[in-house]
Formats: structure tokens, sequence, C-alpha cells
């Protein structure tokens, strides 16, 4: 994944090839080439490209990784307060806490509409199947977490371990 000070870099050789381009265009003009128009769209992408890329450059890109955390799928998000995750039915709780934790970092953002709460409830479920052509979800826990501050400490993990001991134990 590209770093802060990669894009910083990119940015500066961009900023410079979009003002090399823009004399260029400006030496077309006075010289009437036919292509001057050509070079002035080619300017202004350019520009564009540069702007983004410094813009980029300006914020975090890193994600944050939480070891022992499962991949998982997001099966519902209201936009606002409520989130659902999936997990596979073979988690264990040490991989369901860590999986909590790292969804409530890569769901957390600033553009959530709050409808009146402060609180993020990001919500983990799996899917059993006790008989066959029977399937039950089963919620696994859940994570409170701030809905405005980025480093929440005070994010509280819930397990529900009834559903936790029902799941199929994984074969060693």
């Amino acid at each position: 994944m590209l770093s802060i000070t990669t894009f910083a870099t990119i940015a500066q050789w961009a900023g410079i090839a979009t003002l090399g381009l823009g004399a260029l265009a400006l030496l077309a003009f006075v010289l009437k080439w036919d292509f001057r128009f050509r070079l002035v769209g080619v300017t202004g992408f350019m520009g564009v490209l540069t702007v983004g890329l410094f813009a980029l450059s300006l914020g975090p890109v890193t994600r944050t990784v939480i070891p022992g955390a499962l991949h998982y799928v997001v099966v519902y998000d209201t936009g606002s307060t409520q989130t659902v995750i999936a997990l596979p039915p073979q988690v264990t709780e040490s991989e369901l806490e860590a999986t909590l934790r790292q969804a409530a970092s890569d769901q957390f953002s600033r553009g959530r509409f709050s409808r009146g709460e402060d609180q993020l409830t990001i919500r983990a479920r799996t899917i059993v199947h006790p008989r066959p052509g029977v399937s039950e979800p089963l919620m696994l826990g859940q994570v409170q977490r701030s809905l405005s501050v980025r480093d929440d400490e005070q994010m509280t993990i819930s397990i529900n371990q009834q559903h936790l001991a029902r799941l199929p134990q994984a074969e060693a």
C-alpha cells in the first residue's frame, strides 16, 4: 500500500509535469501549433490529477490491522448507527473479539448519521445448520463504539457465550 510520503512525492512530480505541459501549451499558442488545444486539455487533466494526488498525501490511507481478526462480510449497514457482519461458523472467542475490533476500526466514518445516538453498534452473526435444509442465524456478539472519536478507548465488546457454545468445533 502506498504511504503518505509516496503520494507526496508522486504529487510533486505530477506538479512539475503539469507546469511543463502548461509551458508547452503556452508555447504552442504563441507559435500557433495545430495541437495547442489538445495540450490545454492534457494540462487541465494533469492539474486535476495533481490536485487529487496532493489530497491523498494529506490524509491517512493506511488501514489498521488487528492480529487474529478473521475476514468478515458486511451484510447490513444503515449508514448510521447499525451494522451487521457475517463470520464463518468455525470462529473462536478470541477470533470473534479480534474481528469485532477490526470491524469497529474499519467501519468508523465521520460521515455516518447519528440519528440522535452517539454509538455505532456492529453485530457479528453466523449461520449454522442444525439439520439438513435448516439454517439458523446466531448473533455471536457486538461492539459499540463512538461515532465521533476515531481511536475510541471506551468501546464495549459483548460476546454471547450461549450462541458461541452452539458453534461447530473446528477440526484439529
